[in-house]
Order: C-alpha cells, then sequence, then structure tokens
C-alpha cells in the first residue's frame, strides 16, 4: 500500500472488497475514507490518485473505543500506542476512578496515581481544556476526559478527611462545571479510593448537577469493593442520581465502572437501577482478575491520605506497623473480594524500587517466602521502598467461567472497557488483551455476540454514551477511525504468565482517515506533528 498525504488535493484511501460491520449488521462494500471522513459506502468508483487497500476476506469496523483506560499520561508513549491499535482501539476515555491530573497542576494525580497511570510528559496546569489540548496531536489515539472528582476534591480540601462544608462544595462544582464547558464527557469517582471513600453520597451528588446540566456521564468505581457488596455501591449510584436530577431537572445518567461479581449478582443490580428508572450503563472486562494500586486494599485510608513522605515514614515505624498487624490486616482478610487467604491471591504487577524486581510475577506468600519474611512485614516494606509505587493483581475467590462472562457481556448496557494499566514489569494482560479477546472469545468462539453486536458494544455504545461525535459507524459523514480485522484471525496473546505480547489479527488501522498502522507496525515518526489523535471534546 502507498501511503499519499491526506492533505493532497483529491486524494482518498479506498478499502477495497472487504465485509462491512457496523452495528446494523454486515455487507460487501468498498469504504472511501477522505481527509478526516468516510465519504462514500458502496461500489466506489476507481479515481486518479486513489490509494487502494484490499480488504478481501477480512471485515472493515469502526475504531473500538475503550470505556476504562488508564492511559492518562501515556497518550505519546508508541509502545502504548501499537498496543491499543493492535487491538482494533483507536479511542480511549481516561480520568478514571476520580484521579488523574486535571483540574490543578498535575502533581496530585501523578503522586497518587503514579502506578497506574505514570506522569504526564507536559500537562502542568491549565484544567481540562489544557488537558485535552495537550492530546491533540500527539498521539495515534485520540482520548477523551472524564472531571476526576476526587483531584477536584483535593484541589478545594486538599487531605482533609471531613464533609465539605457549603463554601468548598461550590468551588468543588464550580471546578466540575469549568471542566464540562472545556468538554470533559463526565465525572467519575473511586470511592475505594481517598478521598473518595471520605465522600457521602450528597457531596457527589453536588458536582454531579453540572454534570446533569452538561448531558454528561457519571462514572463510578463503587463503593465497597463490588462482589458481593454489590447492591450497597448500586443503591448509592441511584441515590446519587436520583439527587442530582431532582435538584436539575435533567436525568444524570449513570455508568458503572468495571462492573466484577458474579454474573447473577451483576444482571439482579443492573435489574434493580433499572426498575428505578435510571438510565445506566457498565463496563466489564473477559479477565477475572482485578488490578490496582498496592496500598488500596492493604493500608487504611486514613493513612493513604497523607503524604507520600509520611506514608513512608510511618511504614518504617515498628509502632505503627505492630498498629496496622493488629487493628489493620484483620480486615484485609474480610475484603469480599480476596479473604483470608489473600497473600495468595495478590501478586506484584510492579515495584518501583529497583531492588525488588525479582519479586515482579511472585504473589505476596511467595516474594515474602523468598525474603525470608512474614506476609504483612513484606507488604509494608515493599510499599515503603517504593515510596507506594506499586501495583497488584487480584485473583478472585471463585473462579468464573467463559460462559458466565457471556452472561454478563450479553446485557445489552454492556460496553467495552479494559481498565488497562500499561505501568509494570508485569502488568495485568487486560491493558493489551481485552478487546482482541472480546473478538476472539465472545465472537469468534462462543458466538455471544455477532460481529455487528461486537460494534454495538465496542464503539457505536460508548461513543454515543460519551458524547464522541461521529464515530462508531461506517457511513458518509462519520469520522475515518477504521480497522480492518481478520475475522478468523483476531486474537489476545498476553496472558498472566507473559503479559507483554500484543495482539494479533488487526493489522490495518485508520484514525481520522490516516493510516496509523500498516502490517502491524505504526506508521509515522514518533516527531512527526501532527499525529491524527484528538482530545475528544463531548459533543452534542
Amino acid at each position: 500500500m502507498t501511503h499519499t498525504s491526506r492533505h493532497q488535493e483529491n486524494a482518498r484511501t479506498v478499502l477495497r472488497g472487504g465485509t462491512v460491520v457496523d452495528a446494523r449488521g454486515e455487507r460487501r462494500a468498498d469504504v472511501a475514507l477522505e481527509g478526516t471522513n468516510i465519504t462514500e459506502v458502496g461500489d466506489v468508483t476507481p479515481r486518479a490518485g486513489d490509494t487502494d487497500l484490499d480488504c478481501t476476506g477480512r471485515l472493515v469496523m469502526p475504531g473500538l473505543i475503550d470505556a476504562h483506560s488508564h492511559v492518562d499520561g501515556l497518550l505519546g508513549d508508541e509502545s502504548v500506542q501499537r498496543s491499543l491499535l493492535r487491538q482494533g482501539v483507536t479511542s480511549v476515555i481516561v480520568g478514571q476512578d476520580g484521579v488523574s491530573y486535571a483540574p490543578g497542576d498535575g502533581a496530585y494525580g501523578a503522586a497518587y496515581f503514579a502506578a497506574i497511570n505514570g506522569p504526564h510528559p507536559t500537562y502542568s496546569g491549565g484544567g481540562v481544556s489544557a488537558y485535552l489540548a495537550a492530546a491533540d496531536g500527539t498521539s495515534r489515539v485520540n482520548a477523551a476526559y472524564l472531571v476526576p472528582a476526587g483531584t477536584v476534591r483535593h484541589e478545594v480540601c486538599g487531605r482533609s478527611q471531613d464533609a465539605a462544608d457549603d463554601a468548598q462544595q461550590q468551588a468543588m462544582a464550580a471546578l466540575v462545571e469549568e471542566g464540562m464547558r472545556a468538554g470533559a464527557v463526565g465525572l467519575s469517582t473511586g470511592l475505594d479510593y481517598v478521598p473518595g471513600i471520605f465522600q457521602s453520597a450528597e457531596e457527589i451528588a453536588a458536582l454531579c448537577v453540572p454534570v446533569a446540566s452538561a448531558g454528561g456521564v457519571y462514572v463510578s468505581h463503587m463503593r465497597g469493593g463490588y462482589e458481593a457488596n454489590s447492591a450497597a455501591g448500586i443503591d448509592e449510584i441511584a441515590q446519587i442520581s436520583r439527587m442530582a436530577s431532582d435538584e436539575t431537572g435533567q436525568t444524570l445518567r449513570v455508568h458503572v465502572s468495571h462492573f466484577h461479581a458474579e454474573a447473577d449478582i451483576v444482571l439482579a443490580q443492573l435489574d434493580a437501577i433499572a426498575a428505578s428508572g435510571i438510565d445506566t450503563t457498565f463496563d466489564a472486562y473477559p479477565y477475572i482478575r482485578g488490578c490496582s494500586l498496592m496500598g488500596m486494599p492493604l493500608l487504611p485510608p486514613a493513612l493513604s491520605a497523607q503524604p507520600v513522605d509520611e506514608i513512608v515514614h510511618a511504614l518504617g515505624d515498628r509502632t505503627e506497623r505492630d498498629r496496622l498487624r493488629q487493628d489493620w490486616f484483620p480486615r484485609v482478610a474480610q475484603n469480599p473480594s480476596l479473604g483470608p487467604a489473600w497473600p495468595h491471591m495478590i501478586s506484584l504487577s510492579h515495584l518501583a524500587a529497583p531492588e525488588l524486581s525479582w519479586a515482579h510475577g511472585l504473589t505476596i506468600a511467595q516474594a515474602a517466602e523468598r525474603a525470608e519474611v512474614d506476609t504483612i512485614d513484606f507488604v509494608l516494606d515493599a510499599l515503603r521502598l517504593c515510596r507506594l509505587q506499586a501495583n497488584i493483581i487480584m485473583a478472585v475467590r471463585y473462579e468464573r467461567p467463559v460462559a458466565e462472562l457471556a452472561r454478563i457481556f450479553a446485557h445489552p448496557g454492556h460496553i467495552g472497557g479494559s481498565d488497562g494499566i500499561f505501568v509494570g514489569a508485569h502488568p495485568h494482560p487486560r491493558a493489551r488483551g481485552s478487546f482482541a479477546q472480546f473478538l476472539r472469545t465472545y465472537v469468534r468462539e462462543t458466538g455471544t455476540w455477532s460481529w455487528a453486536d461486537a460494534v454495538q458494544h465496542l464503539s457505536a455504545a460508548p461513543a454515543a454514551r460519551f458524547g464522541l461525535g461521529r464515530r462508531g459507524t461506517i457511513t458518509p459523514g462519520a469520522v475515518a477511525d477504521v480497522i480492518i480485522v481478520q475475522p478468523d484471525a483476531v486474537a489476545d496473546v498476553a496472558t498472566y504468565e507473559e503479559p507483554l505480547h500484543d495482539a494479533v489479527g488487526i493489522d490495518d488501522v485508520f484514525v481520522a482517515g490516516t493510516a496509523v498502522l500498516t502490517g502491524g507496525e505504526l506508521v509515522g515518526a514518533a516527531s512527526a506533528s501532527p499525529l491524527p489523535g484528538r482530545g475528544l471534546r463531548r459533543a452534542s
């Protein structure tokens, strides 16, 4: 394939002979890409200057949208771009779980979520508008942004664990409103992280008023650890939606982040919130195990809320360690996802301390045994040496077969999200495998979805839900974010044992009409500017 500048007059790319798939179904057709848009679908008459790509035997689909991603600071990283594009992901939604860089100078999000989002290469302030502007032209992947409620609270309330007063509440709501005006697609909370764990439903509902007014979405990592506790989290989301909707007279749409629990629990809770009249969607990824900050389940929130230097000092203090052993770790053993076998269920994904690099991929129990210390001492030592920059992979107490996950993914409210974290020497395979596994397992192997269903769940639905403009469809006038899929070959390769492999079976990808992946490799130099990825501002 010979590439022609997308700015050359009358230049276009024609995808010939493929099977076009969107949420409406499948049909054999050519697709013409001109400028940033799809201009023709059908029998495209050749013209001088066309660049043709033979798509015979392949599917022509709209670019996939990862509704829950943690590449906030990694959009410019070429290896991350390649991993996303090889799965067919052309757009991501970041600002998840209540913590990211904007608003503010980015220092809080960069420090607290260092082991999740990484540092941002350029952002140092300016709010949501500056974050989105920094994404323009600097990546081959698009990014939309959620205003992170925890970062908002830190900007106004600092590290206070007390309820916000009226003035603070008004200041936080003003920051959210400013972010929505700048193009954010909604508000996110992380209610098992700090400071979200200290926020009441009433405080969050007040922050959701400008979200509802703007037509955005409230996106929540629910309180309480999910699993058997999911009903409490769903009840709180419903309460927040009702309060914000009553205040504005406009319905606050809600979205549940990474809804992980037994299928019967997930489906029953979705039925319950639907019965209450609340417009609800959710994302879920095709893996059983989770991944998060090491300190999130293994340190008390009151300690995690402190500055890093103070936490590190506490973790080295014998009296404080004894207190944690006696008062806190028995509660860890009651975690609904992990239980008393937690040292055997948690493996080590990222440890920033070089002297602990040998432990990557081991469980806490295995690492403690090698270090010849008990599991609690290993955890506290690792967090201290890493200055909290550590993340973990968490198994669940009861394995779930593909058939059980299929019941969850078949729900019409499901939207694809990877919760992908690329930070770490031994990361969760979901970052590099989720979307390819959706296509391999739940389309090709089990038939849970048709190819058209896959487009609905992984592209059309998130584009519509989050106001991402004319994406998620192969029609004239749509943005030309397009992927070419080998239906018999697309597959995830990353595993828990070897998590760094990129997916296979998607070798050609276009973003805004520009080829960004050809033959499975990135197109264009990293220094090329501008690249076609954009910060996506919420469309009406």
